[in-house]
């Protein structure tokens, strides 16, 4: 950070101050040296967990804004997976944004960012490309940049896209931005740099109806749905470079009778079928949020449980272990210059 030009102090609270003691005495030895232990269960939900992601957020991040007007006309089952989730752990979130959908009984659809963090310094060679064909908020374009990552984003929303980059100059004015492209990624990805890590958090589908733009995956039916996610998957595989890894965000959802549609199966046939391969299914736990006194409701009434988890699909294009080589290789190289 130094070397960056970026106030040490700014960033202290990723050491010693949020946990209470150095961070090199904190945890077991896969922690110390992973940051979290790299196993195929990530509690999201864990103490420590949450204070870091407390510590993310409180640099300035609100990944909510530039959708203030889109979150008050959200459908009631968006609602039913969000509400609470983030206004129940984010102090760094906005009080008055907090009020205000807590007021709607709507909760923040907001990515996580220790997830973004171990996804990019586990899987993205260091200085690395990031491609992001959904990229919505904030979360993933300023994690990369504040992690030395270079970032390219797409995203229909350009009310969304002037919100992210405000919150790029009060956060990291001194780093090379991330770059976010307004517009239809069966189009932009096209012009996308060529990667070196794919990362992406899909629609899910139609439980969040994001604009009633006719080229907005939300709007249409499951059947067009696929067809277009499997364009933007397969522009995906041509922008990432041999033997580079690409990781997509996925849960399940119910079609309109109440039955799961299969999108985590069908997201991993897409990609199979463009020519990538599951590496990783890592499953990422969630907090429950008021999931405690809407599961019982669900539960008594149709015997659905409470979704506490989302999917973290890791694929490989190309040799995984030659993909692995890489991301190691350029640690080293890093390493070596801070040594020096």
């Amino acid at each position: 950070m130094k070397g960056a030009g970026l106030s040490v102090d700014k960033f202290s609270l990723f050491g010693k101050d949020i946990f209470g003691e150095p961070r090199q005495q904190r945890g077991g030895i896969m922690q110390r040296r992973y940051t979290w232990p790299p196993f195929s269960i990530l509690d999201g939900k864990a103490g420590p967990w949450l204070t870091r992601k407390r510590a993310w957020l409180a640099l300035g991040i609100e990944s909510e804004l530039g959708r203030e007007e889109h979150m008050s006309q959200l459908k009631r089952n968006s609602a039913d997976l969000y509400r609470g989730t983030m206004c129940a752990i984010s102090k760094g979130t906005s009080p008055d944004i907090q009020k205000k959908f807590e007021s709607a009984g709507v909760g923040i659809s907001v990515f996580d960012p220790v997830l973004c963090e171990l996804m990019y310094t586990w899987f993205c060679p260091a200085r690395g490309q990031v491609v992001d064909p959904f990229a919505g908020g904030s979360v993933r374009g300023i994690v990369a940049t504040l992690l030395g990552f270079f970032y390219w984003g797409c995203d229909l929303s350009a009310r969304q896209i002037k919100a992210n980059k405000k919150q790029v100059e009060d956060i990291c004015p001194d780093l090379p931005p991330p770059k976010w492209v307004c517009g239809d990624s069966r189009t932009e990805m096209k012009n996308a740099p060529k990667a070196d890590f794919i990362f992406s958090c899909p629609p899910y589908v139609d439980l969040e109806v994001y604009s009633e733009l006719p080229q907005d995956l939300s709007t249409m039916e499951y059947p067009e749905f696929l067809a277009a996610y499997e364009d933007i998957i397969s522009l995906c595989y041509e922008r990432l470079k041999e033997n580079r890894f690409a990781c997509f965000v996925v849960g399940e959802v119910r079609d309109k009778k109440g039955y799961c549609r299969g999108f985590v199966a069908d997201t991993i046939n897409a990609f199979r079928k463009c020519g990538f391969q599951l590496y990783n299914d890592i499953v990422l736990i969630t907090p429950s949020g008021s999931l405690s006194v809407r599961a019982g409701r669900s539960f008594d009434a149709a015997r659905k449980l409470g979704k506490m988890h989302q999917n973290v699909l890791l694929f490989a294009k190309g040799n995984a272990r030659k993909a692995a080589e890489a991301v190691k290789a350029a640690e080293a190289v890093n390493a070596g210059c801070r040594d020096s």
